[in-house]
């Protein structure tokens, strides 16, 4: 539990802030995965992103993950250039692109999907990234909740001790957006799919903040 008060005293009223954070263990992971195809045409490159787009998809579903758990999440389609001299700047090829944000509910299965996912991208797939969190985060959510009032009870006790007083009732009660909330794992690359990347779950972590104000009592 971290504890960062904000109090003050006035008015027969104390004013806490306290923290709380709780973990468990993780249910979902969420992949970013990206498809880039350069060619010498847009047509070539825009038709060829789309085949390899429906083969990682085609790969997802068959490992189980559902048509509501993929979404497209961007497309682009550009030219690239080179500088010659003499020449100026001259157009050399096209890139298309897109990215699907996938979230895999079995945690324990990703490393097989993330290697079918490469094996049916080949080296037009790339891999941006993966995170861990919470299909549904009430649970932890309101484990933290706890923990932050808990924190904050206990610190104005402390503070109403050290004045000679005692607490008396709750007059408000504000719970704070929380910042960031579970921990993402660290940026992955792309690898070969005989050599799949394992992925660990560990745990992770929900924040809450909430500042409450308490009476002073003589």
């Amino acid at each position: 539990m971290t504890v960062e008060p904000n109090t003050r005293a006035n008015s027969g009223t104390i004013t806490v802030t306290g923290t709380g954070t709780a973990e468990a263990r993780p249910d979902l992971l969420t992949i970013s995965v990206g498809v880039e195809c350069r060619r010498d045409s847009v047509g070539t490159a825009y038709a060829d992103a789309g085949t390899v787009s429906a083969a990682v998809s085609g790969a997802l579903r068959r490992h189980g993950v559902g048509d509501a758990d993929i979404r497209t999440s961007g497309l682009n389609v550009r030219p690239e250039f080179v500088w010659r001299d003499g020449g100026g700047q001259q157009v050399t090829g096209y890139v298309a692109s897109s990215g699907l944000t996938v979230r895999l509910r079995q945690v324990t299965a990703a490393s097989g999907v993330i290697a079918a996912v490469v094996d049916a991208g080949g080296d037009d797939v790339r891999l941006n990234g993966l995170g861990l969190g919470f299909a549904d985060e009430s649970a932890v959510a309101s484990l933290a909740r706890e923990a932050a009032w808990q924190d904050a009870a206990a610190r104005a006790e402390q503070f109403a001790s050290l004045a000679s007083a005692r607490l008396g009732a709750v007059t408000s009660i504000a719970e704070h957006p929380d910042a960031p909330g579970p921990v993402p794992v660290a940026r992955i690359q792309r690898a070969a799919a005989s050599e799949a990347i394992s992925v660990e779950a560990g745990r992770a972590s929900i924040s809450a903040s909430v500042t409450v104000v308490w009476e002073l009592q003589a």
